[in-house]
C-alpha cells in the first residue's frame, strides 16, 4: 500500500510504511548512509503528514520485515490493550501521548500496546520537548541486587575500564565512583579482552571487593553473552547478563546472537541468582544496550530499528536499558524505550558524564541513589542527609588506605590462572570475603 501527501503543490509518493517512516525520520547520518533519508525538507514535511493519517492497527497488517525481532515483539504484545488503540491514527495517538491523563491510561490500561514500529511512528511527530515531557511521566521499576526506577530516583553507573584489565586499577577507579554515590545502577566493566578467563577473573574480583564492603548493587562485565556464561559455568558470579542488541535477526546475527540465545543465558544466569538467594531483591537480570547497526538493516530507518531493539529487549524483562545516541536520536530513544514499558536509560554517544555530572543532577532534580543503595551510603558516610560528605575515599584519609588494601588484596586473590570450563568453582563465595570498615 502506497502513502501520499502534497506540500506546496508538490505531490509525494512513499511506496510502503518502511519508505514512509524513514522519509518521516529526523536528519539522521545513518540513513543517510544507508541512501533512505528523505531527499528534501520538503519531502520529510509531507511524510510526517502522510505518517500522522496511517493508523495503529496498519503496523500489525503490515510488517516491515518478517524476522525473529518481529516475531519476538508481535508475540509481547497484549491485544485487549492493543486493541483499544488499533483504531486510531498516529496522530491522534500523539495527542493522546501528550495529555495529562496518558500516564495513569499507560499503567493500567496501555501496558503492552505499543508495536515498536508505532512508537518510532509517533516520536516521528514530536518535538524534543514532548519527547521530554512524555518520557519523563511514565515509570517502569526494576529489581535486581537494588530497586531502580521508583519516583526520585538518578541512578548513576561506574565503568571501572582500564587499558590492560588490571583489577587494582579498576577497583581504584570503582573507589572514586563510589565516592560520589555513584555506581547503584550497575558497576560494569569494559574489558580489553573477550576472554572467558579474564572475564571470570574480574566478575569474581569485583563481586569479592562489592561483597567485601557490602554494597547493594549490581556487577557486571561487558562482552559477549556466551563469554558471560562460559564464565559462570567455571564459578564466576553474574549479576546482570549483559548484551548489545539491535533491531533486525540479520543485525543481531553479525553480534553474534539471537533471541533464543539470550533467553536461555538468562536462565542460566536467574539458576545461579537462585544459588545466592540473599544477594537479589527480584529476578530481573538482564542489562541491553542497544543500537542501530550498519548490518541488516533491511532499508528501515534508525529510529525504527532502535525501537526494535528495544522491543525485543522487552522480552528478556531486563533491569536496565541503555542508549548511546546524539540529543535528539537519545530523545527519540528514550522515549519509544519508555512507551514500551522499558527501564530505560540514556547516555550520549559523543559526551561523557562525570561522577561530579551525577552527584549535580541529583542536586538539581532533587532525586537520589537506589533506596537499598543510598542506606548503603549514608552509612558508610558517602552520604550525609543525602548530600555528598566529601570525606569518603578522600586521598590520604584512613579510609582510602583501608579501601587500597582491600583492592590489593583481591587483585592478588584473582590473579593465578583460571580452571577450564567444567571443574568445581574456584572462586569465594560472597559471604567468604575480608572486611573492611569504610
Amino acid at each position: 500500500m502506497s502513502y501520499t501527501a502534497t506540500v506546496d503543490g508538490e505531490r509525494f509518493v512513499f511506496a510502503d510504511l518502511r519508505e514512509l517512516l524513514a522519509s518521516a525520520n529526523e536528519r539522521n547520518s545513518g540513513d543517510e548512509l544507508a541512501g533512505i533519508a528523505p531527499a528534501t525538507e520538503r519531502e520529510r514535511v509531507a511524510a510526517k503528514t502522510a505518517l500522522a493519517d496511517v493508523r495503529v492497527a496498519d503496523f500489525r497488517a503490515a510488517p516491515l520485515i518478517d524476522d525473529e525481532v518481529t516475531a519476538v515483539t508481535h508475540a509481547a504484545i497484549v491485544p485487549e490493550a492493543e486493541a483499544a488503540i488499533a483504531s486510531l491514527t498516529i496522530g491522534q495517538l500523539r495527542e493522546l501521548v501528550r495529555t495529562p491523563r496518558f500516564p495513569e491510561l499507560w499503567a493500567t490500561t496501555l501496558d503492552g500496546a505499543f508495536l515498536p514500529e508505532v512508537a518510532a511512528a509517533v516520536a516521528k511527530l514530536m518535538s524534543d520537548l514532548d519527547l521530554t515531557l512524555t518520557a519523563k511521566a511514565l515509570r517502569t521499576v526494576t529489581r535486581c541486587r537494588n530497586t531502580m526506577g521508583e519516583a526520585g530516583t538518578l541512578g548513576g553507573r561506574i565503568q571501572p575500564s582500564h587499558p590492560t584489565d588490571d583489577l587494582t586499577g579498576i577497583l581504584a577507579s570503582v573507589v572514586d565512583g563510589l565516592a560520589y554515590a555513584c555506581g547503584d545502577a550497575v558497576i560494569g566493566i569494559n574489558p580489553v579482552t573477550d576472554s572467558v578467563a579474564k572475564t571470570a577473573q574480574l566478575l569474581a574480583g569485583l563481586g569479592e571487593f562489592t561483597a567485601a564492603l557490602e554494597i547493594p548493587t549490581q556487577t557486571c562485565v561487558r562482552v559477549r553473552a556466551t563469554t558471560q556464561v562460559a564464565a559462570l559455568a567455571v564459578g564466576a558470579p553474574v549479576d546482570l547478563l549483559f548484551q548489545t542488541l539491535a533491531g533486525t535477526e540479520a543485525a543481531n546475527r553479525s553480534l553474534g546472537v539471537s533471541m533464543s540465545l539470550l533467553r536461555e543465558a538468562r536462565e542460566a544466569v536467574l539458576a545461579s541468582h537462585r544459588e545466592r538467594p540473599g544477594d537479589f531483591v527480584g529476578d530481573q537480570c538482564v542489562y541491553i544496550e542497544t543500537g542501530a547497526s550498519p548490518y541488516g538493516h533491511h532499508g528501515i530507518d534508525q529510529l525504527t530499528l532502535e525501537a526494535r531493539a528495544q522491543g525485543a529487549a522487552k522480552t528478556l524483562d531486563p533491569f536496565l536499558v541503555d542508549s548511546r545516541q546524539i540529543t535528539r536520536a537519545g530523545l527519540e530513544s528514550h522515549f519509544c524505550g519508555k512507551l514500551q514499558g522499558l527501564p530505560m536509560g540514556a547516555m550520549p554517544g559523543y559526551q561523557s558524564t562525570s561522577y561530579h555530572d551525577v552527584a549535580s543532577m541529583r542536586r538539581l532534580t532533587g532525586a537520589g541513589p537506589a533506596p537499598e543503595f543510598a542506606r548503603w551510603a549514608e552509612s558508610v558516610g558517602i552520604l550525609i542527609n543525602g548530600e555528598i560528605s566529601g570525606s569518603w575515599g578522600e586521598p590520604g584519609s584512613a579510609t582510602t588506605d583501608r579501601l587500597a588494601r582491600l583492592a590489593e588484596l583481591v587483585a592478588s586473590r584473582h590473579s593465578l590462572p583460571l580452571p577450564s570450563a567444567g571443574g568445581e568453582p574456584r572462586f569465594p563465595s560472597r559471604a567468604a570475603v575480608p572486611t573492611v570498615e569504610a
